[in-house]
């Protein structure tokens, strides 16, 4: 009897591991890249899908874009938020000029021609590169654009990381489009310390993103890209084609989620991790709960 009542628990053990494993198998895979507006937009997916009764699985954290991107096209995740003028870039590697509904047109179109991923509705973040300087300095050199920056760059000493110097919509393309030619270029080993050098008087000039708190916080001055050198990169589910025919509500719970992100609330969430300390479950969180979900 005791071993009829031992083989029925080690039964039951083996059909919950099998229940356990095939629940895990059908979850949602998530994943993000390496910095804090993607592990909390990647929150703010997994806890909607979460609310929506669609088991997740976190793979938050993945590395650059190349790295979440061949994730993704291996099946190690499932979806994660992608900016469109970065997947033109890097992946599609195609002209970087040309409107938001373009440039989402091109990357959409590529990515389920070739790839077998698709891209949900774009978000209202456009996370653009923003030229940014003390306020003192723009007005000593009278800069309102990017253009005007071009005469005044022979005596300006411009700090970002290595990468930046060498992309197309970079100092290579600030040469060729405006005539922007710094009198040095300091290379940075990390993003955050271009603020700290900003406003420590270290360097005069350097780049943002649009969605960077910092910008507001430190009441820096942003130049106008008068010429359109830098396209839209707007925040985007990127998924794949598989896991929306297995299950079709991942894309109506991540559109819903996609007007209610933009550039102003995207900054107070970045601030809320970086600067308050906050967990980005935890402002994750919040924010759904602020807008009803």
């Amino acid at each position: 009897m005791i071993f009829n009542l031992l083989k029925a628990a080690g039964l039951g053990a083996l059909a919950s591991l099998a229940i356990t494993s095939s629940s895990f198998a059908d979850a949602v895979k998530i994943g993000s890249k390496n910095f804090t507006e993607q592990f909390v937009v990647a929150e703010i997916y997994a806890q909607a899908l979460e609310k929506a009764g669609i088991e997740v699985e976190r793979r938050l954290n993945l590395g650059a874009t190349l790295i979440a991107h061949g994730a993704l096209t291996n099946g190690d995740i499932d979806l994660y938020p992608e900016y469109t003028g970065t997947a033109l870039a890097a992946v599609v590697k195609g002209d970087l000029s040309g409107s938001a509904d373009k440039i989402y047109g091109e990357v959409k179109d590529y990515y389920e021609k070739n790839l077998k991923l698709t891209l949900l509705d774009p978000t209202k973040i456009n996370n653009g590169y923003a030229i940014i300087l003390l306020p003192e300095t723009a007005e000593k050199y009278k800069l309102k654009t990017l253009t005007d920056l071009g005469p005044a760059s022979k005596d300006l000493t411009f700090g970002a990381e290595g990468t930046f110097g060498e992309r197309k919509d970079g100092l290579p393309g600030l040469e060729k489009v405006y005539g922007i030619k710094f009198k040095e270029f300091v290379k940075f080993a990390k993003l955050g310390i271009r603020y700290s050098a900003l406003t420590s008087k270290q360097i005069d000039v350097s780049f943002g993103f649009t969605t960077d708190w910092q910008i507001a916080d430190s009441k820096l001055a942003v130049l106008d890209d008068d010429k359109a050198l830098f396209p839209p990169y707007y925040l985007v589910p990127v998924v794949r084609q598989d896991a929306l025919e297995k299950n079709p509500k991942i894309a109506e719970v991540l559109n819903k989620i996609s007007p209610l992100l933009n550039n102003e609330n995207m900054r107070e969430l970045n601030a809320a991790v970086e600067r308050d300390r906050k967990e980005p479950a935890e402002v994750a969180t919040e924010f759904l709960a602020a807008n009803g979900i």
